[in-house]
């Protein structure tokens, strides 16, 4: 497992600035981009996929876009909760937004009495779930589990949104948020090298990284006009999310590399 990154180069939670932070409508811009994948395919979200696809394009936020987040039933209760243990007013503070789909240190400041009122009041995981299920869930909070998007793919088995069936390990490797670096770029085409998720020995594990082919959408914004080779991009549900630095990508191999580690002690 990858070891958490330094609390030196953690966010100072009194200012919020490791590094000169975005403004608020930069948390929004950067939350529409993860939420893109999914609600293109109709899996989580409102029908609402060709505003969030304009608001993309023109590169602007309003508060009709986060209007639109706030209806996505799994990932707005998130953001709330997090903001909330960390007295952050607006949910979409690009610190939370970072949290969640990335991760940081706010993770951490999540306590574990809220996040189990959060399983069980805002996403009502023990209505939906069978008992053993959500007893093994909410077992997994004081062994480390935190508010990141990886704990509720790998650990909660049914998927929430509008398809409430069970995951598969294709669907867990798509709606993880991924990452690979950018080997070659031909025109439409990126290729990027990218730790698939697979099932070894009965365990859930990152492989070694392969080739990639991930189709950007050169006509959707200018976030990837000057990619090349060398960059690291996420993806979720295999749609090219954003251009990240390396402890970003710390962060996102820290949870990942936690949550699928908790998975594997209830497979």
């Amino acid at each position: 497992m990858s070891a958490k990154p330094s609390p030196g180069r953690e966010p100072d939670l009194k200012t919020g600035q490791a590094h000169v932070m975005p403004t608020w409508r930069d948390g929004v811009a950067r939350c529409a981009k993860y939420a893109f994948g999914p609600n293109k395919l109709h899996m989580c979200g409102p029908e609402a996929n060709r505003e969030v696809f304009a608001y993309l394009k023109e590169g602007t936020t309003d508060a009709g876009l986060t209007h639109i987040l706030q209806k996505f039933q799994t990932l707005f209760p998130y953001l709330r909760s997090i903001a909330r243990a960390n007295h952050i007013r607006d949910p979409f503070d690009d610190r939370v937004v970072e949290a969640y789909w990335l991760g940081n240190s706010l993770l951490e400041s999540v306590p574990n009495q809220d996040f189990y009122k959060h399983l069980r009041d805002n996403l009502e995981l023990k209505k939906k779930s069978n008992p053993k299920n959500f007893d093994e869930l909410i077992q997994k909070l004081p062994q480390g589990a935190r508010m990141h998007h990886s704990f509720h793919v790998f650990n909660v088995y049914k998927r929430t949104g509008h398809l409430e069936v069970l995951h598969t390990l294709e669907s867990m490797d798509a709606c993880r948020v991924s990452w690979g670096r950018v080997e070659k770029i031909d025109g439409p085409k990126v290729i990027l090298k990218r730790k698939p998720l697979k099932l070894l020995n009965q365990k859930l594990v990152l492989a070694e990284p392969e080739a990639f082919t991930l189709h950007r959408r050169l006509e959707a914004d200018n976030t990837f006009d000057e990619l090349k080779a060398g960059d690291l991009v996420t993806l979720h549900w295999y749609q090219a999310c954003e251009i990240v630095q390396p402890e970003n990508i710390k962060w996102l191999e820290f949870y990942t590399h936690k949550h699928l580690e908790l998975a594997n002690r209830t497979l």
